[in-house]
């Protein structure tokens, strides 16, 4: 079973990392980008769903006094919402140029839209959106099926979180899950 998550977990890294670089010229434009069309019933209110998660609040957890206190534990200098170990799964884009970055983008929207579907500006417009392939081709990130999304999440979900507990993807996908209506 741990050689099946790695094999998932490594080709799920493979597809996005290939997706990057397809959309490399992309940038990261913000949930407010996101949730302009993602807000509406016919899109499945998925930006009311991320609003009502905790990824939406990742980055405010980390300007704590309980974050900051397991960052001086683990042997971090910086406050925790200056900590790159931290903000790696607290905060999309976090490490990347500015140039990355649109003018919409907010590193205290935590874990966005982006950090899963990957970076919007080549598939934000509604004509482009229109047409799945279309927008895949323009950088948006794909999962096939359940494993390929919960090898996503365990690249933050596991055991090198200093207040990891046991990840059980059906309950936790279940709390998050955002489909598109069928037409």
């Amino acid at each position: 079973m741990k050689k099946m998550t790695l094999t998932v977990t490594f080709f799920t890294i493979l597809l996005f990392s290939f997706s990057t670089m397809l959309a490399k010229d992309n940038t990261f434009i913000g949930t407010k980008k996101c949730g302009m069309c993602h807000k509406k019933d016919t899109a499945g209110k998925q930006l009311k769903i991320w609003q009502g998660s905790k990824h939406a609040n990742a980055f405010k957890t980390l300007q704590s006094a309980e974050a900051d206190k397991i960052a001086t534990e683990k042997g971090f200098k910086t406050k925790a919402a200056e900590t790159p170990e931290c903000l790696a799964c607290h905060a999309t884009g976090h490490d990347l140029d500015a140039k990355m970055l649109g003018k919409s983008y907010k590193i205290d929207e935590g874990v966005q839209c982006e950090s899963c579907h990957g970076a919007g500006s080549g598939y934000k417009s509604k004509k482009t959106m229109k047409d799945h392939a279309k927008s895949v081709a323009k950088g948006l990130v794909e999962y096939k099926d359940n494993k390929a999304i919960e090898a996503q999440c365990v690249t933050c979900h596991n055991d090198k979180s200093p207040t990891f507990k046991a990840f059980e993807f059906d309950k936790r996908w279940a709390e998050i899950a955002h489909p598109a209506p069928k037409k």
